[in-house]
């Protein structure tokens, strides 16, 4: 089958100069890359097209792919990140079972990636942080069916795309939840494989990672309502009561005369504090880096804080604008 790669992007960039030498080192070689900018870019790579899409959505330029692309399948990859070498290989051998729509895998942070993105990146690869979606960030140990699924490193086949009328232009992000659950709907599979492997580089700032935690949050806030039958879960709700239990805490602490420091109330407060201490200190260890787990601690608090109020504004919505 043949492949298409789409990468939406504003401008060729940096990023885009990385990831090329690594495709066109894969070792499945019947593969085609679509590059969709803003404008017209003068660059040329080698079995690679560069399409002017205008300053759209990524949502919409992964739509165009319906038509400009020659594939059966088509690979969704993010501009910022990079496939491992068996990574069509590995994809492939899924779609010879007909019911299987769409494949997915790991977007892992590389190793090589500067401190600001490993923090990042430790808080995604964490249970603490990601739950039990930490699979997504860091190698799962077994194919299993999801049913939801980022776009940085996401297959579906040509035809089941466009029979379910591709991305939802209007949400970005959020898109490829309304994607994976329109194919769900369809009662095709989608297949995670953690062989599936690409490198994917982190927000280089503290304040990037909270926008983007914000911007994810914000979304599922609203889809939890909209779409509850993949959005609806339990596990979203958690950093919202843990954010109003947080200023209810410091609240207390302001005006009450009880000391809270003996009281019950405290409690959540000990338990949290020793989660944040034993999830630092496995990222620390996995990275080897003793600054990641020095820093972790706020970054879990401040994500958690952060997700937690767009998850609030989110459900407050009527509607979302890009």
């Amino acid at each position: 089958m043949k492949v298409s790669i789409i990468i939406p992007v504003k401008a060729i960039n940096d990023y885009i100069r990385e990831s090329i030498p690594h495709i066109l080192d894969l070792d499945f070689q019947d593969f085609e890359i679509l590059i969709f900018t803003d404008y017209l870019e003068t660059v040329s790579f080698p079995k690679t097209k560069v399409i002017s899409s205008g300053p759209v959505s990524p949502s919409y330029k992964r739509d165009m792919a319906l038509e400009h692309a020659q594939g059966e399948i088509l690979a969704f990859l993010d501009d910022d990140a990079y496939p491992k070498q068996d990574w069509i290989t590995k994809a492939l051998k899924h779609f010879e079972q007909r019911e299987v729509a769409s494949v997915c895998g790991p977007a892992v942070t590389p190793f090589s990636d500067p401190f600001w993105a490993k923090l990042s990146g430790a808080f995604y690869t964490s249970l603490l942080g990601s739950g039990m979606e930490r699979f997504r960030y860091w190698p799962g140990r077994k194919i299993k069916e999801v049913e939801d699924y980022p776009s940085v490193n996401l297959w579906v086949r040509k035809n089941v795309f466009k029979e379910v009328g591709g991305f939802d232009t209007h949400y970005w992000p959020g898109e490829d939840t309304k994607l994976c659950l329109e194919i769900i709907k369809k009662g095709y599979k989608i297949v995670y494989d953690p062989k599936i492997f690409v490198w994917h580089h982190r927000r280089n700032s503290f304040k990037k990672h909270l926008l983007q935690i914000s911007r994810y949050a914000v979304h599922r806030g609203f889809f939890a309502k909209k779409y509850p039958e993949t959005s609806l879960k339990p596990a979203y709700f958690i950093p919202s009561l843990f954010t109003i239990y947080t200023f209810l805490y410091l609240a207390f602490s302001l005006f009450c005369v009880v000391r809270l420091s003996v009281s019950w109330y405290s409690s959540p407060v000990y338990v949290y504090f020793a989660f944040t201490l034993a999830a630092s200190l496995i990222e620390a260890i996995r990275s080897k880096n003793v600054a990641v787990g020095l820093l972790l601690p706020f970054v879990f608090f401040l994500s958690h804080v952060t997700y937690g109020v767009g998850f609030l504004l989110g459900l407050l919505k009527k509607e979302l604008k890009r």
